[in-house]
């Protein structure tokens, strides 16, 4: 039988435990970061296909999203659907852990675990929050599985239990805990200092830190990495914290280089400015470090030199054989001395930091998987090389950093597509026709090329074979590719016609897509009863299966996509998974698809269509037209519905992906 206080920690007012309180938390979270990032209206069904739920418990869990802030609108409602309000960042930004839960009572006790000087009394913490001493058992069990790894370790003396473990692990343990507990996908000061309790220094004195911080890294001669700012004010903020209360990390060694005097400088003068604080040696040493490793990059002029004074052989030889054999897989070029140091000096920080099992978070890393998918997995092949050669394990976040670098790089040698054809119909008038040519010349610049130039008033309509018609009088019938304009250009009618381009581009990528795709589909290779709870290993082995009686891949390949997927989640939309492995060793290529009628858990995504692809050496260049597009078409939540309902077998999956993809 419960006692009193372990009756108050399982039961909310309304009679529901704890732990469906937890779960839908976090699905509250989930649903309102879902419509934060499509920044329009989705409709229930869909929100409930996303979590898993039914349509009933999306509208329980906006009201409770609804009631986190007062005076204010977190999801708005409308006859479409849901959509983000304007308190809906306010709400995300509150602690992801609920109060009175398993879980806040285990950071609790890891909180106060990590600022006491003295042990902790079992029987006399109970007491203070109000739970029984064998809840506070259950959950010291607890604390010992998330020490696991940190260095730490929990000793206990009858009722007296104590942290034994160096200063540098329990700061790793507390930021931990600050990652686990705010949406570090941003600099949110004020959630920061909630985890680091009452005596921290406030969040504005943070805030003009890190505006100052910037300013001088820039007078310094560095590119600030603002994606990565929160990291580093964290540790700051850890610093500072600890120094207050009399636990400073080590004197440093003294063996500093120019750059490394000059930053920590530089942080001991906003320190003592804006937080009250003098950093020792060791805390400036480790600060700097972070700094250096985490958020600044050398301008172009000095690049090569800083690379050479830090970077080691082994970074700099493993850097290049990765880039080349990336480049000779994907048929891209990674050249250029820009590139290449500034990738291998990315390389150098991320070694050290992987050896003080410091990652660096990246906002970005959902973005550049779901949108720029081939450069994403240029990087994660470069990422697998470079574990080999180095013996480092690489995480997303990690990943989406060398995507930059790729993607940078790629940007700069990108060649468009020829843009869409025009056909300008002008019926004469002194010069309006040339004037209105120029016009258009000048607003869409690259986005269309004017082809023909028609000034008579009945023109051969027939006859025009442009992609678009761009005309200032009525045409016969209407037609995607006839845009009405007027004589004299608005910014209204520019953005009608650019957007108009925009639908001759997709459409011409999606139509090489289906060429390739109605090559590739294996007769054989279609399932539509994917287990949503049979794990990404088991569907992997399943679909592979499938291709290897097909006589395209052997089971080292469906091994070998395991693998890949272990490195990162082919979870590229929330809707898809693309399992494949990195090299291209299919004896021809071909794609095996898997559904399921309910959301399957695949990395931090649900998915509902696995394509499992398997390319053969002769189609590497058709690699890039299939993978992009295919997740371009498999992004849109109602495409992926209409052929999850629709697709009842191969062919008529076949059918309606024709029809996705022709609009």
């Amino acid at each position: 039988m419960l006692d009193c206080g372990a009756r108050r920690a399982a039961l909310t007012p309304g009679g529901i435990r704890s732990g469906g309180r937890k779960l839908s938390r976090s699905r509250q979270n989930r649903l309102l970061t879902h419509l934060v990032r499509a920044d329009d209206w989705v409709t229930a069904a869909s929100l409930a296909d996303y979590l898993g739920v039914t349509p009933r418990s999306v509208r329980t869990y906006v009201v409770a999203l609804n009631a986190r802030v007062r005076d204010g609108v977190v999801v708005e409602s409308g006859a479409q659907g849901y959509r983000a309000g304007p308190a809906a960042r306010t709400a995300l930004r509150e602690s992801t852990v609920e109060p009175g839960t398993p879980q806040d009572r285990l950071h609790q006790l890891i909180r106060r675990l990590l600022e006491t000087e003295q042990p902790l009394d079992v029987h006399n913490t109970a007491d203070e929050i109000f739970v029984s001493s064998a809840t506070i058992e259950g959950d010291l069990a607890r604390v010992r599985g998330f020490l696991s790894g940190s260095g730490l370790t929990l000793e206990r003396q009858g009722s007296q239990v104590w942290l034994q473990g160096t200063e540098m692990a329990q700061r790793r343990l507390l930021s931990r805990l600050v990652h686990e507990q705010t949406e570090m996908e941003s600099l949110d000061f004020p959630a920061l200092m909630r985890v680091l309790g009452e005596g921290a220094v406030g969040a504005e004195a943070h805030a003009r830190f890190k505006n100052d911080l910037v300013d001088a890294l820039g007078g310094l001669g560095y590119f600030v990495n603002e994606y990565a700012i929160a990291d580093v004010l964290m540790h700051v903020a850890i610093a500072a914290d600890r120094i207050a209360r009399g636990r400073p990390l080590a004197t440093g060694t003294g063996q500093l280089r120019d750059d490394e005097v000059a930053i920590g400088e530089v942080l001991d003068q906003l320190a003592l400015r804006h937080l009250g604080i003098q950093f020792g040696g060791g805390d400036r040493e480790f600060l700097t470090t972070v700094v250096l490793s985490r958020v600044v990059a050398p301008r172009l002029d000095s690049v090569r030199a800083l690379a050479r004074e830090r970077v080691s052989p082994a970074v700099e030889k493993a850097v290049l054989e990765a880039c080349a054999a990336a480049e000779a897989e994907f048929l891209i070029d990674l050249s250029g001395e820009d590139f290449t140091w500034r990738l291998i000096l990315h390389v150098q920080n991320l070694v050290e930091r992987v050896a003080d099992s410091a990652w660096s978070r990246n906002p970005l890393t959902r973005t550049l998987k779901a949108s720029y998918p081939m450069i994403f997995e240029v990087a994660v092949y470069i990422a697998n090389r470079l574990q080999e050669l180095l013996g480092v394990p690489l995480i997303d976040e990690e990943i989406a950093y060398i995507a930059i670098h790729v993607g940078a790089r790629l940007e700069r040698n990108r060649t468009d597509d020829a843009p869409p054809t025009a056909t300008i119909v002008c019926p004469g008038y002194h010069d309006l026709h040339s004037l209105l040519r120029s016009s258009v010349d000048r607003s869409l610049g690259r986005a269309i090329e004017v082809v023909r130039v028609e000034t008579r008033s009945d023109p051969d309509w027939a006859s025009m074979d442009s992609d678009l018609i761009l005309t200032t009088i009525a045409p016969p019938r209407h037609s995607d590719r006839i845009v009405t304009i007027p004589l004299f250009l608005s910014d209204a009618d520019v953005e009608r016609v650019h957007a108009a381009a925009m639908r001759v581009r997709r459409a011409r990528r999606l139509a090489r897509l289906r060429e390739e795709l109605e090559k590739y589909f294996a007769p054989s290779s279609y399932v539509r009863d994917l287990q949503a709870d049979a794990g990404e290993e088991a569907i992997i082995r399943r679909l592979g299966a499938l291709l290897v009686a097909e006589g395209v891949i052997d089971d080292s390949y469906v091994e070998r996509s395991i693998e890949r997927e272990r490195m990162s989640s082919t979870a590229f939309t929330e809707s898809l998974a693309v399992p494949h492995a990195l090299s291209m060793t299919a004896t021809r290529t071909a794609i095996a698809v898997g559904m399921s009628d309910r959301p399957i858990p695949w990395g931090e995504n649900r998915v509902q269509v696995v394509v499992m692809v398997a390319f053969s050496d002769s189609d590497r260049a058709a690699f890039q037209t299939v993978f992009e597009q295919l997740v371009e078409v498999f992004s849109e939540r109602d495409s992926v519905q209409r052929l999850v309902h629709k697709g009842t077998d191969l062919p008529a999956f076949l059918d309606e992906l024709v029809a996705v993809i022709d609009g």
